[in-house]
């Protein structure tokens, strides 16, 4: 009988999320980007695209009130932490899912190679919109320590996160994405399977590790600090975009495209991964030899 309850009671979470945060004594706030999601047909799809098995150690993210946690649950797993910024729904989650570890921190904040243990671990989560680039910066760092993800974002930052190059939204969040993942997976998440609907729709990307890096660890630095310059003025060529925010001669900065085999007329939003990836190298290159 009592399992019959507790089971309403999930049911009602889902369905009927303003009463289940009144009674968390929780009021969704725009300051932490909470839109805690309704549907439980978008639920099982997320669940479903991180393709969990019995040996997975999963992190959830920003599990709020625990709609895909209890999806999660019900899978075959070695383990289970979810990381949870809200003090009240931490203790809720502490309260419903009695083997499951809740950790009551702000992820940005957290150590996540203690977090991931000794083996690659599945993230799965709703993110906080307005945090959700600076999360996925944050899991890109991390990346050999992750086999897999699922991740919802705010519709309009998922275009920038899987554009390619000629696409109105590309620019340096979608390189810096590409250099670390493939998105093999992509859905759109109406608005209105979120409570409070927020004014804009959502997107779900399934990202897989590369399977060999892009660069070595020696290079990563190089390679971040010229995808930013590239980007750091849209308007201008990459000539001048590099040389403004890296403060080196043009001169220098021509050389190095040359080196690359870019036009140092173009501009950075044309350019591929591999040609950033060149650049850095160029770019080091003619920095030592001058």
């Amino acid at each position: 009988m009592a399992t019959a309850r507790k089971s309403r009671s999930i049911d009602e979470t889902a369905s009927r999320p303003a009463p289940a945060l009144a009674r968390a004594g929780v009021r969704p706030a725009k300051s932490r980007g909470q839109n805690f999601l309704t549907s439980g047909a978008v639920a099982d799809r997320i669940v479903a695209a991180a393709k969990l098995c019995e040996p997975d150690s999963i992190v959830e993210i920003g599990p709020g009130l625990g709609i895909l946690t209890e999806k999660i649950a019900r899978r075959p797993r070695r383990s289970l932490t979810l990381v949870e910024l809200d003090s009240r729904l931490a203790a809720r989650l502490h309260e419903r899912f009695a083997d499951v570890d809740v950790i009551n921190a702000d992820f940005l904040a957290i150590d996540f190679a203690e977090l991931a243990g000794a083996s690659p671990v599945k993230v799965i989560g709703n993110l906080p919109f307005n945090v959700a680039a600076a999360i996925l910066r944050k899991l890109s760092d991390n990346s050999r320590m992750i086999s897999r993800m699922v991740l919802m974002f705010q519709r309009e930052v998922a275009l920038r996160i899987r554009a390619t190059p000629g696409d109105d939204a590309y620019g340096a969040l979608s390189v810096f994405t590409a250099l670390y993942w493939k998105i093999d997976l992509h859905f759109t998440v109406a608005a209105g399977s979120f409570h409070p609907r927020p004014k804009v729709d959502a997107e779900v990307l399934a990202f897989a590790p590369h399977a060999k890096r892009l660069f070595r660890n020696d290079e990563e630095r190089d390679v971040l600090e010229t995808v930013r310059a590239s980007f750091s003025a849209p308007r201008k060529t990459i000539r001048n975009a590099l040389s403004h925010a890296l403060g080196i001669d043009a001169t220098q900065t021509v050389r190095a495209l040359e080196r690359a085999t870019i036009d140092p007329g173009t501009r950075a939003e044309t350019l591929g991964v591999p040609d950033f990836l060149k650049l850095a190298q160029a770019m080091r290159t003619e920095l030592d030899d001058a």
